[in-house]
């Protein structure tokens, strides 16, 4: 049976891949809701904008009068929150948006919603859900072996993950004192189509074609579970119609890399697509440049996705070689959209990974 489904954030790199998702491959209605920051950008959702399931309302989470407006107006069946400040280098020069947005906006979202929900028919509220997406990240250091598990403890190391582990223990926190029907997802690093061009691969590659220095942080081997975003946007779907209620669930790839394996992979794939190379260069490795490492920076994360693999059904379809050739392909097909997100603040400064 279609669904309304509200979703936060729904501009941002997840979530017009989740928006697109549901508007091409389910018959539920879309309420996208988005502040439209920097990384917002209504260009990721041009294939699907003129359907007519698909309601695009621009508002602040942190605005609780514009939240319960567009609630009450659409009666969703669940609500998907994604808005949040999601890069680590940022939270380090200006740590107060992501306190701002990931905790106080998660907290008036969730209050948002506990009002929205007690106003519903029995009927409806045995129906409802709100889907809090979340980051691995909260979860800290690794070791050099182990993987995350839901019941691993907290241990966020930057301001970043820190204001997503408080939301994340807010979210909890409504469902056991209110009884807020909620799910909750730690994801590992997604990567894709319409990414921002600040995140690492994105970056790689359009450096790459203008024949820029790839930076890397300290010695590069810092390990990170790949998961593609069209994998992911699946597993958010399975989790807030399928998932149990009260339940954490880790999305990840089983893609571990270190990130200099990363990029060079993206250059060796680019050597093999690109044969007019930038002038002097007969190699895009060679534009790989070792920068000072980020302050804090965690060296491993890897996710163990089994519970959603096993109750759910879920499992990732992309390799991490079939998805980075998909996504190389995307940008170089794609680059007037690069150029016209890039006409904007960012001006591809080292900001990921």
């Amino acid at each position: 049976m279609s669904k309304t489904i509200f979703i936060t954030g729904g501009a941002g790199f997840i979530g017009s891949a989740l928006v697109r998702y549901l508007i091409n491959e389910t018959d539920n209605t879309v309420i996208n809701f988005d502040k439209l920051t920097y990384a917002g950008n209504l260009e990721s959702l041009k294939s699907i904008d003129s359907n007519e399931r698909y309601n695009f309302v621009q508002g602040d989470i942190c605005n609780k009068e514009e939240v319960t407006e567009v609630l009450a107006k659409f009666q969703p069946d669940y609500i998907m929150h994604l808005a949040a400040e999601s890069h680590v280098d940022r939270s380090i020069d200006g740590p107060g948006e992501f306190i701002e947005t990931n905790i106080i906006g998660t907290y008036t979202l969730l209050e948002a919603a506990r009002s929205y929900y007690v106003s519903l028919s029995e009927k409806k509220q045995a129906e409802f859900r709100f889907h809090h997406i979340s980051t691995d990240e909260v979860y800290g250091d690794l070791g050099a072996t182990g993987l995350f598990t839901e019941e691993t403890s907290y241990d966020p190391s930057s301001p970043y993950s820190a204001s997503k582990a408080a939301s994340d223990h807010l979210v909890r926190a409504w469902h056991r004192t209110y009884q807020l029907p909620v799910v909750i997802t730690n994801c590992s690093n997604n990567y894709g189509s319409y990414h921002f061009p600040e995140k690492l691969i994105p970056l790689v590659i359009l450096n790459a074609l203008d024949g820029k220095a790839i930076p890397i942080y300290g010695d590069g081997k810092q390990v990170r579970d790949w998961l593609y975003v069209d994998d992911h946007v699946r597993a958010l779907y399975k989790v807030v119609s399928q998932g149990k209620l009260g339940e954490t669930y880790n999305i990840g790839g089983f893609n571990e890399k270190q990130n200099i394996e990363v990029v060079n992979t993206i250059c060796n794939h680019l050597n093999d697509l690109i044969a007019d190379k930038p002038k002097g260069l007969t190699d895009f490795n060679e534009l790989i440049t070792y920068v000072t490492d980020r302050p804090g920076h965690d060296v491993r994360y890897a996710i163990d996705a089994n519970k959603i693999n096993k109750e759910l059904g879920w499992h990732p379809q992309e390799t991490f070689d079939s998805g980075i050739k998909k996504t190389i392909e995307w940008y170089l097909a794609n680059l007037e959209w690069c150029k016209h997100v890039q006409d904007g603040s960012y001006q591809r400064e080292r900001l990921g990974s």
